[in-house]
């Protein structure tokens, strides 16, 4: 999807690593990482807060280089994913919501009755 304001494309044109292994200097198992994102989700941290920790403070550029899977996918098999999409939630925070809203629809990440309300967006939030 494209940006509305500007010609950019967002991250279509950034470039991952081709070697999709984990670092050979890397020395946290697959289950260690696992249990960090679980125990990061617990404290309420968001799927890309939680990436930022691991790349930051732990060493770990991609998760899915690790445990073979993305962070959101650990959250759901463990129960812990979020109930709506990250970007959703932000864009409730700014009030862009109905482009968005539409396009979930769309894809089935959404049920098709769901619709914003303000009075009930503190409660999607909180």
């Amino acid at each position: 999807m494209g940006r509305i304001h500007s010609r950019g494309k967002g991250m279509s044109s950034s470039a991952l690593p081709y070697k999709r292994t984990s670092p050979s200097w890397l020395k946290i198992s697959n289950q260690e990482v696992e249990d960090h994102i679980c125990k990061l989700a617990k404290k309420g941290l968001t799927p890309s807060q939680i990436g930022v920790i691991l790349r930051d403070s732990h060493g770990i550029g991609q998760v899915k280089s690790v445990t073979g899977s993305k962070v959101l996918r650990i959250l759901k098999g463990h129960g812990l994913g979020p109930e709506i999409p990250e970007d959703l939630y932000h864009s409730i925070k700014k009030i862009r919501v109905h482009r968005l809203a539409r396009y979930y629809k769309k894809t089935k990440k959404l049920p098709p009755n769901w619709k914003y309300e303000s009075a009930t967006a503190s409660t999607l939030v909180a």
